[in-house]
This record gives C-alpha cells, sequence and structure tokens, in this order.
C-alpha cells in the first residue's frame, strides 16, 4: 500500500533564522525553499498527487482553489511535473506521481470544469504516472441502499457524468497511447451504487479504480462501502482511496486490497488541529499526538491584532510576554528552567488568545484550564527530544512552538515522516 501526499505546494526556507523570525538572507520563495522529500531522509512518503484545480484555472471556478501562478503552471508544464516539483532523478525514479481533477473545486457546479480531453493533454504534458479520469463528486451515501428512483436527479446525474467522461477518458488514452496509467473514479449515493459503477469501470477496461467521496464518511461507513465494491470487481483490480481523510486509521484497512491512497491529514493536522498537533509513535507502536505550544507573533495574530487596535491589548504588554514565553521555553529544553515556570510562561500569554472573545468569563477559564493541561504533558514527555528526523534533529524545540508556517511546516513534514514510517511498520515493511 503506497501513501501518496497531495501537493499544496508546501515548502519551507531551509535557512530561517528562528531565532529572529526572518527568512534568510535573499531568500526567493520557491526557489530558495525545499519540499518535504528534499529535507527528509528517508522521503516521507510514496508519491506525489497533484489537482488540476489547484494548477490551471479553469471558467466559473473561485480563484481562491488555484495554488499555482501562471507562470508556475508553464512551468510545471514546459519542465514536467518531476522537474517542477523536483521529484526526479534516480531517487524518484520508482516513485507514483499522480494527477486528478481536484473535484471539489467545482463541487458546486452542474458539470466538472474539465473535459476528459483536457485533462489528458494535462495529464501527458505534465508527465504523471497515473491520472484519474474528471469526475463528479456525490456527497451522499445512504448505507440503506435506496433505489436510484428514490435517489435525487443530481445525484444520478453527477453519477453518469462521471461514468461518462470515464469511458470517454479511457478511448482517449487508448487511442493516443498515453504514457501513464488512467484510474477510473469511482462515485456513488450508496454502497450498492458504488459497486455497481465499479463494476462498469472494470468492465470498460480500468484495473485502477479511485474511490471518491469518501471524506464525510466515518470509519465502518467506508468500509461498508469498500467492501461492496471489492464484491463487485475483480481481485486483482487495484483501488487507490481518494483523499483519505481517515489516514490515521489505515491499519483497519489491511484486508481490503488497497494499492494506494493519498492524504494531507498529517501536515494538515499540524498546524489546523486544536491539540493534536505533533505526532510520535508510542511504545506501543501506536500512534500519539501532543498539542503544540502556541506563541504566536503579536503583530502578525489576527485576534491579538483586534485586541490591540480595538485599545484591549497593549502592543508592548504583549511583546514582553511574548518574549517571555520564548525565552522560558528555550531555556527549558537546554535545562535551565522547569515544567511549572515554563508554563506560566507560555499560558500568561496564551490567555490573550482565549479572552475578549465573547465568551464569558467561566468558559475561558474552561478552555485555558484543557489548554493547561495539554501543554503541560507536552512540556513533560518532550517527545521533540525523542525523535530522531531531520527536523527534530535540525531545530529541537522550535518544531513544537505553533508559530509561523516555517515551522508549523516543518512540524508538518516531522508528521508526514513519523505517519509514513507507522505506515510501514503496520504494513509489516522495512523502514
Amino acid at each position: 500500500m503506497k501513501f501518496l501526499y497531495s501537493d499544496t505546494q508546501d515548502y519551507v526556507d531551509p535557512g530561517y533564522d528562528f531565532l529572529n523570525d526572518r527568512s534568510s538572507p535573499g531568500r526567493e520563495r520557491y526557489w530558495s525553499d525545499v519540499y518535504a522529500h528534499e529535507l527528509m531522509h528517508p522521503v516521507p512518503y510514496d508519491g506525489l498527487l497533484v489537482s488540476m484545480s489547484a494548477v490551471r484555472q479553469a471558467a466559473g471556478v473561485a480563484s481562491s482553489k488555484v495554488r499555482y501562478s501562471t507562470r508556475e503552471e508553464q512551468r510545471m508544464l514546459r519542465d514536467g511535473a518531476r522537474n517542477f516539483l523536483r521529484y526526479g532523478g534516480p531517487r524518484f525514479k520508482d516513485a507514483m506521481l499522480m494527477g486528478d481533477c481536484g473535484a471539489f473545486a467545482y463541487v458546486d457546479h452542474p458539470v466538472p470544469a474539465y473535459t476528459p480531453e483536457e485533462v489528458m493533454e494535462f495529464y501527458t504534458e505534465a508527465g504523471f504516472t497515473h491520472g484519474v479520469s474528471p469526475d463528479h463528486i456525490i456527497f451522499d451515501c445512504d448505507l440503506g441502499n435506496p433505489p436510484e428512483t428514490a435517489v435525487n436527479a443530481a445525484a444520478r446525474q453527477r453519477y453518469a457524468i462521471t461514468l461518462a467522461n470515464a469511458e470517454a477518458f479511457l478511448g482517449l488514452v487508448r487511442r493516443e497511447g498515453m504514457p501513464f496509467e488512467p484510474l477510473g473514479p469511482v462515485q456513488g449515493w450508496s454502497p450498492k451504487s458504488m459497486a455497481e459503477a465499479a463494476h462498469r469501470l472494470e468492465r470498460m477496461g480500468y484495473r485502477y479504480l479511485a474511490i471518491g467521496g469518501l471524506v464525510p464518511l466515518k470509519v465502518d461507513a467506508i468500509k461498508v462501502v469498500l467492501s461492496a465494491i471489492r464484491e463487485r470487481i475483480q481481485p486483482d483490480t487495484k483501488i487507490h482511496l481518494l483523499g483519505f481523510a481517515k489516514a490515521d486509521s489505515i491499519h483497519e484497512f489491511t484486508d481490503f486490497g488497497i494499492t494506494s491512497f493519498d492524504s494531507t491529514s498529517p501536515l494538515i493536522r499540524a498546524f489546523k488541529d486544536e491539540k493534536a498537533n505533533y505526532y510520535s509513535e508510542g511504545p506501543d507502536g501506536k500512534l500519539a499526538y501532543y498539542t503544540a505550544i502556541r506563541i504566536p507573533q503579536a503583530i502578525e495574530n489576527a485576534r491579538l491584532m483586534q485586541g490591540i487596535k480595538r485599545g484591549t491589548f497593549s502592543a508592548e504588554d504583549l511583546h514582553q510576554r511574548e518574549r517571555k514565553a520564548l525565552r522560558e521555553l528555550r531555556a527549558f529544553d537546554s535545562g535551565a528552567s522547569t515544567v511549572g515556570t515554563t508554563l506560566d510562561a507560555v499560558m500568561d500569554y496564551h490567555q490573550f488568545l482565549v479572552r475578549d472573545n465573547g465568551t464569558n468569563a467561566a468558559q475561558q477559564d474552561k478552555v485555558l484550564r484543557k489548554t493547561a493541561a495539554l501543554v503541560q504533558r507536552t512540556l513533560e514527555q518532550q517527545p521533540w527530544k525523542r525523535c530522531g528526523c531531520d527536523v527534530c534533529r535540525a531545530i529541537g524545540v522550535e518544531v513544537i512552538i505553533f508559530r509561523s508556517s516555517n515551522r508549523n511546516k516543518r512540524r508538518g513534514f516531522h508528521n508526514l515522516g513519523v505517519y509514513h514510517r507507522h505506515l510501514r511498520k503496520t504494513l509489516g515493511e522495512a523502514v
């Protein structure tokens, strides 16, 4: 089972100055920066997935979904995705490079934003090893398997569009002799309809299926869907799980013949999760999670800046508390401070992220007590000192500080490495 990371242009400045919080002299975005697969050894994933909607603007689709500039898109198509992502050469010669359409970007549109012809051209020019036919997401999955006549017209139309696109796409790939392996996307409103879609895709000639629409489903529901699909297709037909949000539960899916899956979850949780920001492996071999210690930059944090503008907070006072929290945490890391003293300094600053937020004092105190308990656990166990990954060895305690993208993304890179190692152990493979 291969783990693919979904490219979201996540890279970091290798020479970032953490003590002064500034980029390296002369740093140029992208050109000076490094991806996780450049920074870390071993590489923290088995391949990359790039969504067309993140690269190319489509008519009628909000530009906020596009992460690439026009110049970056042109360079990727001119030089190829491997060169653009710096994912070429002997080290990555066997790594998967998959393309999909990024159907979430046009989920509110009546039809997909790209035609099969446009998608095939994009995959070919970029040099992907695998490419998914353009699909149209169906979010509602009724485990009761309602008949097609009981399903709304929009879902039925999306189902028909996805299958029609898949047939047209495969025909183009075969006729043009394209150098990538095509994947047929499975969408449906129930386990039974998704199994039927998988069967029809297999009859078209697909030998690799991409299962979509799983994001809102819980683990048990996904198992029901995969069981239904497996019963209708050949044992050797490969399965990819698109945007698998339940990556931490992958050990529960080893019996479904999953060939690959993609996820951004380990990296995203580094800075979007409320409390599980830092991955670690416990003595029992299971994943363990720690909260990062939030010490944001006072003049850049939106909540703190609002308080300063209203006159509720003093900018100078916040700066002093911010500097003290950083100073105590770094002193603690070197053995020159205690858990109690460090916790007090951190929470003395952190309280301003909770105060003046419209809730009553009792609720604010409750939130602060919960946060203090999580921070205390992080300080007591010091997980960054037990980790031997390239990130933790290079920057030490800075990896656990929730502050600026260069720390937060490095923590995400660390998470990817821990997760990938955990996956390999789960599958009984050498790490």
